[in-house]
């Protein structure tokens, strides 16, 4: 709420909580590497101008007689103040509050509640959040923002303050120029940035590669410490550009350093650590781009919102023109940051325009394709570095099985699992690997899902597959149930989940266990049918099963039903789940199977039967609809044992 103050027309309002919390973590995590604020404030106001530019396609009375777009810094020492001016495209008072007064990004409170207090842990956090404006206070005890939206009158300027204590006050202010002005009041202990020297050495570190001009005034050494300032002639002030101002990626690429491929991904990518990969390439033909893409080497906070702008930017002969459009990249690759650069799309292409347009559609398959190339490139000469890719974006890649029918095949091969064959979590088998390792007669891939990695290790169904030595891929990620459904063969194997339909190893079964399991059927028939008299509804079927060696049960879904696994994930998300009984198979040659079926006390009988179920459900990670009444019948089934 917005409380009225002494001054007129000035309001002062409470940070969102989040943004409290923000300023105080980063502030202190971050101070050893406080000259990242102006890297910042630069890269916010290069935005500003490339929307500014934007706009003015389509409006060029935006530009009010000004269309020479740059970015001014200046200093003063004896006022402890430092000015970041640019006349781009401004905000109004209400783009003032919702940009600077809250965070409004899905994920905030789930990024502040993984900050631990740790500051070397909390910085490469905070750095996955992109610290943008707020690093202003790493150096600053307050900040005044005055800015005025292009297009509007002077009189609609608005000045935002703070000193980063949990509140700040607005006001609508006179204001001649468009654009933004942030002037910092910096702390006692932060003179060092009170220097020419300095503050050119950071905008050549980290912003050298800015497409916009970035003035300074040029030092007068004519001038000498002493001097008469009365008697000194005021000059007009010569400005000077300090950064290189071309766009980076149309520079060829054998003159651009490493360091400054760096420094260009922190200022799109609004990161605080090095990329771990970047491609930067030109494609000509029917088409002609220019691509200068990073993969980042950690997640950012908000990677699992799809619905977020992520991604690249898109411009149109270096004119910006809109972030994050998915028509260029898919959701898949979201976490792929970067520009792509267009000779041949219109300058005042819009989202509309981006559908179903075959241009676009020529430019995602290109930029796809390379971003393929460098993972499989880096796959096979890079294996660790693939591997950092995949334990830290492989659930999102995993996406694209299901959201792109087109390259499902390329990117299956770039798929990695956990499986059998070294039982870790680590997900480090490929299918062509698993499909290398098959047994002689083996023509399926098999595989089984569950919520946890333990549940899928430790699941019975795995019993004969263990005892014949045929690995089994273990998926226990939540989009795997998703992914398995869309993806049904692998290089002309099937793909099979070891928990679904009748167990059929084909030539790999054993005939004499076959023909005893044939036999057997005859001998339990009786026990299969009380078993499926006594659970009623709750089971489709009781069949015995030659899948199990050491549990006495377990439970499986016909070929084509809904996995347990994919049901729970669906109620959890609140969905309505139609229900779907399961098969209950019976270990025919386990002791508490022969138990029951030599029980002839009908309570016993049932008491042993459902706990038969109840512990199949539990060993496949599954949730008991009444753990007293399991925990009653077996402490009972106990106590008569001991007895």
């Amino acid at each position: 709420m917005a409380i009225m103050s002494d001054v007129e027309h000035k309001e002062t309002h409470a940070f969102q909580t989040e943004v409290t919390q923000l300023l105080h973590l980063m502030i202190h995590s971050l101070y050893s590497n406080k000259e990242i604020f102006l890297r910042e404030l630069i890269s916010n106001a290069s935005d500003a101008l490339d929307k500014l530019r934007f706009q003015a396609v389509s409006n060029a009375g935006l530009y009010e007689n000004d269309s020479e777009l740059k970015i001014r810094i200046t200093f003063d020492r004896d006022a402890k103040t430092i000015t970041i001016a640019d006349n781009g495209i401004g905000m109004d008072k209400n783009e003032v509050i919702a940009n600077i007064g809250t965070i409004a990004r899905s994920g905030t409170r789930e990024f502040l509640n993984s900050l631990t207090g740790d500051q070397a842990k909390d910085a490469h956090l905070i750095g996955q959040f992109g610290v943008g404006f707020y690093s202003s206070f790493i150096v600053a005890q307050s900040v005044s923002l005055t800015t005025r939206k292009a297009g509007l009158s002077r009189e609609q300027g608005v000045r935002w303050q703070s000193s980063g204590d949990g509140q700040y006050t607005i006001e609508q202010v006179d204001q001649e120029l468009r654009g933004t002005e942030i002037v910092l009041h910096l702390g006692e202990d932060q003179a060092e940035f009170l220097d020419d020297w300095r503050l050119r050495s950071i905008i050549r570190k980290f912003s050298d590669h800015v497409s916009w001009p970035i003035l300074m005034i040029k030092p007068d050494y004519s001038k000498k410490d002493g001097d008469d300032k009365e008697n000194i002639e005021v000059k007009a002030p010569e400005w000077e550009t300090v950064n290189k101002a071309s766009a980076l990626w149309t520079r060829n690429k054998t003159d651009i350093k490493d360091e400054e491929y760096n420094e260009f991904y922190k200022h799109v990518g609004h990161d605080f650590e090095e990329p771990l990969a970047h491609l930067h390439v030109r494609l000509e033909g029917k088409q002609e781009y220019t691509l200068l893409l990073f993969v980042p080497k950690r997640a950012p906070f908000d990677l699992w919102d799809r619905d977020g702008k992520h991604g690249v930017k898109l411009y149109v002969r270096r004119v910006f023109i809109m972030e994050g459009a998915k028509e260029l990249m898919p959701r898949y690759l979201r976490f792929i940051r970067g520009v792509i650069d267009s000779s041949d799309l219109p300058l005042n292409i819009s989202r509309e325009i981006l559908q179903n347009n075959p241009m676009v559609d020529a430019i995602r398959k290109g930029t796809v394709g390379k971003i393929f190339g460098l993972f499989e490139e880096m796959a096979e000469k890079e294996p660790d570095k693939f591997k950092q890719v995949w334990k830290t974006f492989g659930m999102v890649l995993k996406e694209g099985i299901i959201e792109d029918y087109s390259n499902k095949n390329r990117l299956a091969k770039l798929l990695r699992f956990s499986s059998t064959h070294n039982d870790t979590s680590e997900q480090e088998v490929s299918l062509t690997d698993y499909v290398g390792r098959m047994k002689p007669d083996q023509e399926k891939i098999y595989y089984v899902t569950a919520e946890s990695f333990a549940a899928a290790k430790n699941s019975p169904h795995l019993e004969i597959f263990r005892k014949k030595g045929i690995e089994v891929l273990l998926l226990s990620d939540r989009v795997d149930e998703w992914m398995v459904s869309h993806f049904t063969e692998f290089e002309g194997k099937p793909l099979q989940s070891v928990a679904k339909g009748g167990l059929d190893l084909g030539k790999l079964e054993d005939e004499e266990e076959k023909k005893d399991l044939e036999k057997k059927e005859g001998d339990f028939k009786e026990l299969l049918d009380r078993v499926k008299k006594s659970l009623g509804e709750t089971i489709k079927e009781a069949r015995l099963t030659h899948r199990l060696t050491d549990s006495p049960a377990c439970l499986v879904g016909d070929e084509h039903d809904i996995s347990a696994t994919m049901a729970r994930i669906l109620k959890d998300a609140g969905q309505d789940v139609p229900g779907t009984m399961r098969i209950l198979e019976l270990n025919p040659g386990h002791p508490l199977v022969i138990r029951l079926k030599n029980e002839s006390n009908d309570e016993r009988f049932n008491d042993l039967s459902r706990i038969l179920y109840d512990q199949a459900m539990l060993s496949e990670g599954g949730q008991l609809d009444d753990p007293p009444g399991f925990i009653k019948k077996l402490n009972k089934l106990l106590m008569e044992m001991a007895s």
